[in-house]
Parts: structure tokens; sequence; C-alpha cells
């Protein structure tokens, strides 16, 4: 049995999360502790603005910039990478994570589970969200909403529309954030104030942008800028070069319309499979990749209805995305039936562990607890 780190619960709620790690491992999930000082560039480069400005930094003797792990997704990739590379594995955990928060504390402890190198997507998919599902009744929390989401079928409907790269990664940033689409319309009609710079760097060497972004700040004394690494700050300059050079990276108005359809659809999985097609019908989408992402949201639904999840009280959001950048599939989130901040969510992050150094595509999903608000109103 793995020990409660220092600080852990007692009483009742201690219980409560025992038996949250014995189920996991019971259903083959085996206990990871990845260190709490993590290398913060991982975090600068694949989590997105709002980790990024929530982290707690700090440097070693050597002057390497380390932070306080602020979510467990990317230690437990990191461990699994040093550990056990290209193979498949699951794991669970529970220990405190570090965020600067309002509202709530800075410190504050996590559970959850990471599925590693499952081929079988819609299986694995439909089991996280059932263990989640699970895990929040041995918690002692029963009366729960749960809200569905699916950034493959985001991707593959803006791709099936032609959006420009650039387009693309500002509509997505716009849908997680929550902000109207006209900003990323009106984007080709601002003048931008590095236009001068862009125009500079258009088809220069990646490698030398991003030299000389790094020389710059190191000039000025300075490492990261909004949280962001020199190599990230380079990578938006290169994007923004190039969507200039193909004339803006604003959203056209059909596009920007279709897209305000896809996101007003809401309802219970296949209710939803169904409208998403009838709308890339109504627009003339004939693409394989949505095709193929709508096939696989089906055979998820299919999968859940055989675990005996109730389906039909699952709500999807095709304008719900999480606020991590990693996440490239299916999206979960669980609050209480009446509202309130997320107990659980999690999803499918495929590129997370080649983007760690993996030499070999690793497919992965998961979940995390937020076992301090799962306490709240939990039953006996």
């Amino acid at each position: 049995m793995t020990r409660p780190e220092a600080g852990g619960p007692s009483g009742a709620e201690a219980v409560r999360h025992e038996r949250l790690r014995a189920h996991f491992a019971a259903c083959g999930y085996v206990p990871a502790s990845p260190p709490v000082l993590q290398p913060v560039e991982p975090f600068l480069e694949l989590s997105g603005e709002d980790i990024r400005r929530r982290i707690f930094v700090t440097q070693d003797s050597t002057g390497a910039e380390l932070c306080l792990r602020p979510e467990f997704t990317i230690p437990v990739c990191r461990l699994h990478q040093a550990q056990r590379p290209g193979e498949t594995a699951d794991y669970s955990y529970l220990g405190p994570v570090f965020r600067l928060a309002a509202g709530e504390p800075d410190e504050f402890v996590q559970g959850g589970i990471e599925s590693i190198g499952r081929t079988d997507t819609p299986a694995a998919d439909a089991e996280v969200i059932g263990l989640a599902l699970e895990g929040l009744d041995l918690l002692g929390r029963t009366e729960t909403a749960v809200r569905l989401g699916d950034m493959g079928l985001t991707h593959a409907f803006l791709d099936a529309l032609q959006v420009p790269p650039v387009a693309k990664r500002r509509t997505l940033r716009a849908i997680a954030a929550g902000r109207p689409l006209a900003e990323v319309a009106n984007n080709a009609q601002t003048e931008d104030p590095h236009a001068g710079l862009l125009a500079a760097i258009q088809g220069q060497d990646a490698g030398a942008v991003r030299g000389f972004v790094e020389d710059v700040l190191s000039i000025a004394g300075i490492s990261q800028v909004g949280g962001r690494s020199a190599g990230a700050i380079a990578e938006r300059f290169l994007a923004r070069a190039a969507a200039q050079a193909q004339g803006g990276a604003g959203l056209n108005a059909g596009n920007r319309a279709v897209i305000e359809r896809y996101c007003a659809i809401s309802g219970d999985p296949d209710a939803a499979a169904a409208s998403v097609r009838a709308l890339a019908r109504e627009a003339g989408l004939e693409h394989a990749g949505l095709e193929a992402a709508l096939s696989l949201f089906e055979e998820r639904t299919g999968f859940m209805a055989a675990r005996g999840l109730p389906i039909e009280r699952f709500r999807f959001s095709g304008g719900f995305a999480r606020n991590l950048d990693y996440y490239t599939g299916f999206i979960f989130e669980v609050t209480a039936e009446a509202g309130g901040p997320t107990l659980v969510g999690g999803g499918r992050y495929d590129g997370l562990l080649q983007q760690l150094g993996s030499p070999v595509p690793l497919p992965a999903v998961g979940c995390a607890f937020w076992l301090s608000r799962c306490a709240e109103g939990a039953s006996a």
C-alpha cells in the first residue's frame, strides 16, 4: 500500500481516499509518485495559458529553472519515459499539487489515473470516464453532472473547413477561454505592431529565429515572458510570420458562422453526433478526417453504454474545451448536479509522450480528482 504524503487528510476523508487508491490498484493502475520538483520547461511549452500563469517557479544550485508540480499528467508521463519508455502501462496517483489560485488554497491534493500506450482508443476512453464516476461514488459524490467534449472532433471540423493553421490555433484558444470568435475574425484586420519583424523572419530558418529570440532575452536578463520560454516565443513569431505571408490569421465570415453553429451543438452523445453530421452535410463538408472523428465518437459512446454508463444523462458541447493545450481527443468534466467547480476532469492526450521525447507514438488518456472539492458535500 502506498503511504499518504505528509499533510494529507485524516479521518473519514482519508478512508475515502484509501478506497479510491485501492479501487484503482484493483483495476490495474499502479501507484506512481513523481517528484514534487519538476523542470519548468515542459509546463511552459505544453500546458495551457491558465497553468503557465499559475505555476510556482524556483531554481536549483546550477541555475536550472524548476517548478512545484502544478498537475500530475506531465510528471507521470516523464516518470514513464524514464522507467518504461515505449511500453504500455496504467498508473494512479494521489498527492499535493501547487498553483496560484483565487479563492482556493495554492496547495491542494489531487488523485487520478493515467493510461499510457493502449491502442483501443474508444474502450480506453470509456474505461477512464467509468472509473472517474466509480471513484466519485467511493468519495461519496453520487449526484453529478457530466459534460463531454472532443478536441479531435473539433480539430477535424476546423480542418474540414480548411481553416489556416494560425487561425485554427486562435480559434481553439478562443473556444477554450469562452471568448467570442469575432476576436479571431477581426484579427486579420488589426494592425500588428510586430509587422516589420514578422516580414523579416518570413522564410527564415526556425533554429536561427529561436537563437535570435534567446539572445535578445538573454541580453535583457529575461528567461521567460508571460510564462513562455524563448523557444515558445520564437514558435509564436514564426507562426504569425507564416500567417502574414498567407494574408492574415483571421477567420472568414462563412467559416466563423459554421464554427459558431458547431459550438452551439449540445445534447446527449447520440443526439450530438447526429447534429454534427447534419451540420457537416449542410455546410458541404466531405472530409475523411471528420468522418473518422465522428466514427470514433460514436464507437466511444457504444463502449460507454456497454459499461452501463447513463449516456442519456451526459451532455456533449461543441464549445467545450479544457484549459490544457495537450488534449487531442475525448475530454470530460464532472461537477455536482447543482453545478459548481469541477470535481473530476480529464481526457485524451495522444501527442504528449512524443513531445516529451518518446521515440514511438504512445496514445494516452487519464483524469484527475480535486479531492478537497469532492469532500465538500460528500455523503457518509
